[in-house]
């Protein structure tokens, strides 16, 4: 089978020769092109070389679209990304300084038409021209509850969340839905077909059960069911979040979650239910200090806790740069042979 096979059988209930097996290896392309991080993420061209080469080496069954994370915060205007010589880029220039930014903060019309978007299109052009229809190319988007902390930081976004001006609160996530949702249309129009809806918000990890009702919920629902939710996986961050699954599920209707490394993986096959995928996730930050024959084990609890009636697919969340290479093996060995059918 193509992972793109794999991965739509997998989904439908229907039969496959393994799960799915995800493994997202981003910043490891610039080393096995032997460039700088800033020298990678400078071309789409690059991006999408390592991509593919990453995906051919090691045999699993996804690619990314995905730069880093402060790509959303550069369609919106922010001015300087920090470079690391050896872990992902972050955001150095906010957007929003004071409150007043949030009302000058502008939503592009057309996402794909900014210089910004240009190496990411032409990163999904190579990706759709080499492996389209074989395998899975996945978009990473931020929601707008999350969005704001890549454009004023964590601690000035949770003051305005929590304790600040409410109308200003709400018109910054009304300009970051917005911009949500013309990214997700200029993704899914350079061919993605896998959304990641990253948001932490999403889960009760940053806010309480209350706030999650009241906020998290209604604007996820403004983010993602004016143009459905078919391609879209939901994600957390790697937080915990099997206790809102159900509620989610009921109100967006998502099929496919991408639960936190510390979720009880049958636990959380349930409350998808039997028409959805849950996505067992490995710790990967562990695989640094892991043996190969810890790693292996841990590979085989999270398979042999989902795998049983289908529906699951095994994987990582951002693989740190300095995990050896015999331990990547060694993990998506591990998921190769115990998620045989």
């Amino acid at each position: 089978m193509t992972p793109l096979q794999r991965l739509t059988a997998t989904l439908n209930g229907e039969p496959t020769d393994r799960i799915p097996v995800f493994c997202n290896l981003l910043d490891q392309g610039a080393q096995e092109l032997g460039m700088s991080l800033e020298q990678y993420y400078a071309k789409g061209a690059n991006v999408a070389e390592g991509q593919l080469r990453m995906q051919r080496k090691y045999g699993y069954d996804n690619v990314w679209s995905l730069f880093y994370v402060g790509k959303e915060a550069e369609l919106l205007g922010c001015r300087k990304i920090l470079f690391a010589e050896d872990g992902p880029p972050n955001v150095e220039h906010f957007v929003i300084q004071d409150y007043g930014d949030i009302e000058r903060l502008e939503v592009p019309d057309d996402i794909a038409a900014l210089p910004a978007f240009a190496e990411t299109a032409e990163c999904l052009r190579i990706l759709r021209a080499e492996v389209g229809g074989k395998v899975p190319i996945c978009a990473y988007l931020t929601a707008s509850m999350t969005l704001p902390a890549l454009l004023m930081g964590m601690d000035k976004w949770m003051e305005l969340l929590l304790t600040g001006p409410v109308e200003l609160r709400d018109l910054l996530l009304e300009k970051c839905s917005l911009f949500f949702r013309r990214q997700a249309a200029a993704y899914r129009a350079a061919g993605a077909d896998v959304l990641l809806y990253s948001n932490p918000f999403g889960s009760t990890y940053f806010v309480g059960m209350k706030r999650f009702q009241a906020l998290s919920l209604p604007w996820m629902e403004k983010d993602l069911l004016p143009d459905g939710v078919d391609d879209v996986v939901y994600y957390c961050g790697s937080a915990p979040f099997n206790n809102v699954i159900e509620q989610v599920r009921e109100r967006l209707g998502i099929r496919v979650y991408y639960l936190g490394p510390e979720d009880d993986v049958a636990e959380g096959k349930r409350l998808v239910g039997g028409q959805g995928m849950a996505c067992g996730v490995i710790n990967d930050i562990k695989l640094l200090r892991w043996s190969t024959d810890e790693i292996c084990a841990e590979v085989r609890r999270i398979v042999e806790a989902g795998k049983p009636g289908g529906r699951f697919l095994f994987g990582t969340v951002v693989m740190p740069y300095a995990i050896p290479e015999g331990k990547i093996r060694a993990m998506l060995g591990a998921a190769f042979e115990y998620g045989k059918f």
